[in-house]
């Protein structure tokens, strides 16, 4: 089977967008007749339903929305290979004036979104007025593959090897409060100080809650590590909230380096033991293993390794 032209993709495409084949036939400049005979030779040659028809309105099947999901990648891949040619691009080596377009489906946690990534997304996006992006936010983990994410930024040590990865900022875990807490409930001065009353602020991942956090010595960096069991009344799946609550007084929490910085720099929280960190907290951008990847995504990547490397 084979698709005889890119107006088959692009038919479904805009049928999708436009909800009905009316509004696709005059995006395209054919009639209806035309645009609904296209359809239908379409789904034909494939085997499948691809639309669900009313008297109204149009729908795409389950079918329809994974084919449409292929068909606008080919179409953005060969609209990309045209903008570069006319650039006078080589293989896409050189970004600077190429005319980026299309969509990025991005997922990245909460409390890096907020205080880190935004702006470096807004500044992307002023810069490429042509890309489209949807953002997911949140600290569960997606299946990158099968959610068909193009760019995830994650935390941590990988395994994955269906994903390429590239390493955007090297930090570790902190142990980090308010002043007003470190006022009212004492400073901890080692890490086994903090068994002793203290209201720790933990994590959860799923369905495992934190219990014990993890400290070296910066000085003896990679000697022996220091386990400690926490407690504490709080505990959240959401990162944001963690930080909220140690901005408020609440208790201490053990975070990225990266999601507290700009509140170290205001004074807003403290590095409770400056003499140690916690475990490391590399963060990378992951992407599905595929031979073509458009540029727009290798821009973004790009776009956020440098703006990172300046915080």
């Amino acid at each position: 089977m084979e698709i005889e032209n890119t107006a088959e993709l692009r038919l479904l495409v805009e049928c999708a967008r436009g909800g009905s084949l009316t509004a696709a036939s005059k995006v395209m400049n054919i009639t209806p007749a035309a645009a609904s005979a296209m359809l239908k030779k379409l789904e034909a040659r494939l085997g499948a339903r691809l639309v669900e028809r009313s008297t109204r309105a149009l729908r795409l099947t389950a079918s329809g929305e994974r084919m449409r999901d292929y068909a606008q990648r080919a179409l953005e891949l060969l609209e990309e290979g045209v903008a570069q040619l006319h650039e006078g691009e080589p293989g896409g080596a050189r970004l600077a004036g190429l005319v980026l377009r299309g969509r990025i489906r991005m997922s990245a946690s909460s409390d890096l979104t907020r205080r880190v990534v935004l702006p470096l997304l807004d500044s992307f996006l002023e810069r490429h007025p042509g890309v489209e992006l949807h953002l997911n936010v949140g600290d569960g983990l997606q299946d990158v593959v099968r959610d068909e994410v193009d760019i995830a930024l994650r935390y941590g040590e990988l395994a994955d090897s269906r994903l390429v990865a590239r390493r955007l900022f090297d930090g570790r875990r902190l142990l980090v409060a308010s002043p007003d807490y470190l006022r009212r409930h004492g400073r901890p001065q080692r890490p086994e100080d903090l068994s002793s009353g203290h209201e720790c602020i933990r994590f959860k991942i799923g369905d495992r809650l934190e219990r014990q956090w993890r400290f070296w010595r910066r000085d003896q960096l990679p000697g022996p590590a220091v386990d400690v069991a926490v407690q504490g009344q709080r505990s959240a799946d959401d990162g944001g909230i963690a930080h909220l609550w140690a901005l408020e007084g609440r208790g201490l929490t053990y975070k990225s380096e990266l999601d507290v910085r700009a509140s170290l720099a205001s004074g807003a929280l403290v590095d409770v033991l400056p003499d140690w960190v916690g475990r490391p907290m590399p963060l990378h951008a992951l992407m599905p293993s595929q031979r073509f990847m458009p540029q727009r995504i290798k821009a973004l990547v790009d776009h956020l390794a440098a703006g990172l490397a300046q915080c």
